[in-house]
C-alpha cells in the first residue's frame, strides 16, 4: 500500500507551506545517505521524503494528491504532468477504446526515444557562502547508459529481432462485437513490454536494461547572492535518456542555515548592535561586524535604543547583476545590572543635575508636527 505523503513529513493534512517546508528540511538532513548510519534504509526513506515533497510543496501537485491519492500523482515528475489519469493523458485513454484510428500515434511514443528523469540534490550553505559566492563538490548515484552495450540492452553481437506477438508494433489488439458496434481494445504488449522489439541476448552489464547505476561526482558553482530555496539547474546531469533519448536535469536546492548574527531580507542584511549609555548619549564611532569583515558605524549624539542606522552597499549582492543591498544596523542601549560604589557616585551626580529628566514634547509641539507631517 502506498505510504501517504503526509505521514512521511509527518505533517497535518492543512499544513500550511512553512510547516511542509520546515519538515522537509529537518528530515532531509537526519536521513541525507552521507550522514546516516544505516546507508541503505537511509536512502529509501531519503527518495520518499523527497517525493513527498516534490508533490506537497506544490499547490496544484498537491490538489490532485488531495483529490485522486497516488492515483493523480503517477508521471507527476516528468514531462507528463499531473492529472487523475497519472502519466496518461486522455490521449491514451482514448486509444484504450478506439486504438484503430489512434494507434500509429499512440506507437509513436511509446517506442520513440524517452528523456531520462530529472534528479534533485539538496545543499545547505551558510549565509558567508551565499553572500561571496562558493563551489560544493556533491556526489549522488543515477542511471548511466551502459558502455558496454550502449544502451539498447542486447549482448554485444547478438540481434535485437521484431517481437513475434505484436509483430513488432508494441501492442496487441483485441476486436470485440458489441450491440453499439465493433470496439477495438489495445494494450501494451505483455511480451516486449510495448517496445516492438526482444533483446534475444541480454547484455550482461545491465541485465538487457540500457542503464547502470552509477556513483557521479560534480563541482557546483553556487553564484554571490542566492537567497534560500534557490535552485541551480545542471542540464544532462540526470537520468540517462532511454532508446536514444536526452538525458534528464540535475536540480540543485539550496538552503541557507540561519545565521547567529546577521538576518536577511530580500538583499538586505539586518543585525542587532549593544552600546552604552555614553555611546548613545554622546556619539562616536563603534565597530560593527558585517558579512565581508568590518565597518565604522558613527553614532550620532543622543541616539535612542532602537535605532536603525543605514550602511549602503553592505548587504547582499545580486545574482542577475551588479546591485547590492544596505546594512541596517539597529542598536540597543544596554542598562549595566552592576556597577561600582564610583560608578554610582557619577550616576547619582548626573541625575541630582537634571540627567533623570526625560524631555517630552509639549501638545501645542506634538500638534505642530502632525501638521507639519501632513
Amino acid at each position: 500500500m502506498p505510504t501517504d505523503f503526509y505521514n512521511v513529513l509527518g505533517v497535518a493534512r492543512d499544513a500550511d507551506e512553512s510547516t511542509i517546508k520546515r519538515a522537509y528540511r529537518q528530515l532531509a538532513r537526519k536521513y541525507h545517505p552521507d550522514v546516516a548510519a544505516d546507508k541503505a534504509a537511509a536512502e529509501t526513506h531519503f527518495k520518499e521524503i523527497n517525493e513527498a515533497y516534490e508533490v506537497l510543496s506544490d499547490a496544484q501537485k498537491r490538489a490532485n494528491y488531495d483529490r485522486f491519492g497516488h492515483a493523480g500523482v503517477n508521471g507527476a515528475v516528468g514531462e507528463g504532468g499531473f492529472g487523475p489519469f497519472g502519466g496518461e493523458g486522455f490521449g491514451d485513454i482514448f486509444d484504450m477504446f478506439f486504438g484503430a484510428a489512434r494507434g500509429g500515434a499512440a506507437q509513436q511514443r511509446r517506442n520513440g526515444p524517452s528523456r531520462g528523469s530529472d534528479l534533485r540534490y539538496d545543499v545547505e550553505i551558510s549565509l558567508e557562502d551565499a553572500f561571496a559566492g562558493t563551489t560544493r563538490e556533491i556526489n549522488f548515484r543515477h542511471l548511466a547508459t551502459c558502455t558496454a552495450c550502449r544502451g539498447n540492452g542486447a549482448e554485444p553481437g547478438t540481434l535485437i529481432v521484431p517481437c513475434d506477438r505484436c509483430g513488432g508494433s508494441g501492442i496487441q489488439r483485441q476486436v470485440r462485437q458489441t450491440p453499439l458496434g465493433q470496439f477495438v481494445t489495445q494494450t501494451t504488449c505483455s511480451k516486449c513490454s510495448g517496445d516492438g522489439q526482444i533483446v534475444q541476448t541480454p547484455c550482461a552489464v545491465c541485465r538487457g536494461r540500457g542503464r547502470v547505476e552509477q556513483e557521479k561526482a560534480l563541482q557546483v558553482r553556487i553564484p554571490a547572492g542566492v537567497d534560500d530555496g534557490s535552485r541551480i539547474k545542471i542540464t544532462g546531469s540526470g537520468e540517462a535518456g532511454i532508446r536514444g533519448g536526452p538525458d534528464g536535469d540535475l536540480y540543485v536546492y539550496l538552503s541557507v542555515a540561519p545565521h547567529r548574527v546577521f538576518r536577511r531580507d530580500g538583499l538586505d542584511v539586518l543585525i542587532d548592535v549593544p552600546i552604552s549609555f555614553p555611546q548613545a548619549a554622546l556619539g562616536g564611532d563603534i565597530s560593527v561586524h558585517a558579512l565581508d569583515g568590518e565597518l565604522v558605524l558613527t553614532l550620532t549624539p543622543g541616539t535612542q535604543s532602537g535605532s536603525q542606522y543605514r550602511v549602503r552597499g553592505r548587504g547582499m549582492p545580486s545574482v542577475r547583476g551588479a546591485a547590492k543591498g544596505d546594512q541596517l544596523v539597529t542598536v540597543h542601549v544596554v542598562v549595566p545590572t552592576k556597577i561600582s560604589k564610583r560608578e554610582r557616585e557619577l550616576l547619582e551626580e548626573y541625575a541630582q543635575t537634571g540627567g533623570d529628566h526625560i524631555e517630552e514634547k509639549s501638545f501645542f509641539d506634538r500638534v505642530k508636527d502632525a501638521f507639519r507631517a501632513e
